[in-house]
């Protein structure tokens, strides 16, 4: 079986090629794991006001604050494998 990083890299050129777009939510939460995979807690400055998109990103990320790399990692590749059926 292939190492976790090895998994979540192939988990991020898979949601690519997915047969539907997933809905927002989804789309939100697919962005959290990632960032929180492969970067940990968020960081820098909250976007603005009228950044609606990218104060959705944000504050999703925001949410995983505490969340183990690797425990994000593997929540990440789970939710790609079931969204890729």
């Amino acid at each position: 079986m292939a190492d976790l990083k090895t998994q979540f890299e192939q988990a991020a050129k898979d949601v690519h090629a997915l047969a539907e777009r997933p809905d927002n939510d989804t789309l939100l939460r697919l962005y959290a794991l990632y960032k929180q995979g492969a970067e940990g807690d968020v960081s820098g400055a909250k976007p603005g006001f009228f950044d609606f998109v990218g104060t959705a990103k944000y504050e999703a990320w925001a949410k995983l604050k505490g969340t183990g790399q690797d425990d994000a990692m593997k929540k990440y590749v789970d939710l790609v494998k079931k969204l890729r059926g």
